[in-house]
């Protein structure tokens, strides 16, 4: 089954081609860091319209690089949530034209199920269950993969996501937008013991809930009070505190999580898990437990629509397809 996924929930704009949910025919990306990097954030408007020139492109390039003609498409499958809703938008409208003038099904994704099939994509003998983190800019998640379409998420954060302390933390240090690989990069040159930096705790019943707003403003205050008063600020050495207070902070759920449930499978996904000190963590962690980690390739971490067209198969097995009533929503529970 040959799909044609679409991906446009924030700031890149990707269309794949995907076989049988684990095959990668083609994925187009087009990335729009440069149109952002000089506000030091997405700008939502300037999201939707840059997603609104190149998708008819993306979709043309994505076909002749596969291989594939239109009528070889059997479905049609896109993010319709959450994400930028502008953004998403644009990606749902163009799918529903697409599913339409192919005479195909049109099968909503959720993003973040998305990110989880990635995992699908670099391993094909993985299969549910399992416990997946999935961590990005915008979500910080653990979720409980009982079957590919049938998931529950055992805790969050409750206030930042992992990757926005990356990004805002990266921003005060001056190492522009987006932070994660800046941050990720000037780490590997500093000692992760230079700052004693929080692991905030969250009140409540649930222990698998996280939360990174006290650590992002840790190190924003750290960084202005050095500049207030003059005193030197070890960034690389500030960065690799950062970094591994980050990972502490998730493989502890993680593994608490794997401990009380049994699982011996232990997924990472979306951006943050290109993280080389989360990546390096979890492996040691995984591999002093026993445990099969399963973390995609660079490529698969970030946003991109093959992860859509993996995740977009078994959502059509399910019988989860729609109509051209479908809409776009900025958040949708998982």
């Amino acid at each position: 089954m040959n799909i044609l996924a679409v991906e446009s929930s924030c700031d890149e704009t990707a269309v794949a081609v995907v076989a049988d949910g684990r095959r990668v025919l083609s994925d187009e990306i087009f990335s729009q860091v440069a149109l952002h990097e000089i506000y030091g954030g997405v700008v939502p408007e300037i999201a939707a319209r840059s997603h609104l020139e190149v998708i008819t492109l993306l979709a043309e390039r994505a076909l002749e690089r596969a291989g594939v003609a239109r009528r070889d498409i059997d479905a049609v499958a896109c993010t319709y949530a959450p994400g930028l809703i502008g953004a998403v938008l644009v990606g749902v409208n163009f799918a529903k034209s697409a599913a339409l003038a192919l005479g195909v099904p049109l099968i909503p994704v959720h993003h973040i199920r998305g990110h989880i099939a990635a995992n699908y994509l670099a391993y094909p003998q993985l299969e549910p269950p399992f416990l997946c983190l999935a961590i990005s800019g915008g979500n910080t998640m653990l979720v409980d993969v009982r079957g590919y379409t049938d998931m529950s998420v055992l805790g969050q954060t409750r206030d930042d996501a992992a990757g926005e302390c990356f990004d805002k933390s990266a921003r005060v240090l001056g190492l522009g937008y987006p932070g994660g690989k800046p941050i990720d990069d000037l780490s590997r040159q500093g000692d992760d013991r230079a700052y004693d930096l929080p692991r905030p705790s969250v009140h409540g019943d649930n222990p698998y809930d996280m939360s990174f707003s006290g650590l992002k403003t840790a190190v924003v205050n750290l960084a202005h009070h050095a500049q207030q008063t003059g005193q030197p600020l070890d960034k690389p050495g500030l960065a690799a505190s950062l970094c591994r207070a980050v990972s502490e902070i998730l493989l502890g759920r993680t593994m608490a999580a794997a401990d009380a449930l049994g699982y011996d499978h232990v997924a990472v996904a979306g951006g943050v898990a290109a993280n080389s000190r989360i990546r390096g963590d979890f492996e040691r962690a995984c591999g002093q437990t026993g445990r099969q980690l399963y973390v995609p390739p660079l490529r698969l971490c970030g946003d991109n629509a093959a992860m859509i067209g993996a995740q977009g198969y078994y959502e059509f097995l399910a019988g989860h397809t729609a109509d051209s009533g479908l809409n776009a929503y900025a958040t949708m529970a998982l």
